[in-house]
């Protein structure tokens, strides 16, 4: 839906969690510049299309500074529709559970479907947080979660979890 609500209902928020692709291990780069590898590439191009036929409406997008998601959103990007502009947020980067909380809150108002990028184990405990169902996030794992509401109304157990897919390339 262009106005990027969810069901076109006023109020409804739509949140996909994205845990980056597949990242390689170089000796000698820092955990924040590790790159993917060709497996990451490969299926970063297969959660895109996934999300290209199972997610329309994308308003925001917010994504860890680390090069591994960063590359994640790149070939996203090349693969979506005008996608919107991306926020590189320091604070997704390693982030527990209640740090990604204060992200999502600060989301705004006018976008009905939200894309976070980022890493375990936050990923995996804010969709247990958020829905109170645990799903392994693996690389290129995706959850949806809705609830009706604004993002500042995002708290434990107040979404409900639409789809949970780990796309492979």
């Amino acid at each position: 839906m262009a106005d990027g609500t969810t069901g076109g209902t006023p109020g409804a928020r739509r949140l996909v969690l994205l845990r980056h692709a597949k990242s390689a291990w170089p000796d000698g780069v820092p955990d924040a510049q590790r790159p993917l590898n060709g497996r990451g590439r490969r299926d970063a191009r297969a959660v895109w299309q996934w999300l290209r036929a199972h997610v329309d409406g994308l308003g925001a997008v917010v994504c860890s500074p680390a090069q591994r998601t960063r590359e994640t959103w790149a070939i996203a990007s090349a693969e979506l529709d005008g996608p919107p502009s991306v926020l590189f947020d320091d604070r997704v980067y390693g982030a527990p559970p209640d740090d990604l909380l204060a992200v999502i809150r600060d989301l705004p108002d006018d976008a009905g479907t939200a894309l976070l990028i980022g890493h375990n184990p936050g990923v995996a405990d804010l969709v247990d947080l958020l829905s109170g169902e645990g799903r392994e996030m693996r690389t290129s794992s995706i959850s949806v979660l809705a609830w009706d509401g604004g993002w500042a109304d995002a708290a434990a157990d107040v979404a409900e979890l639409r789809d949970h897919v780990t796309p492979r390339g």
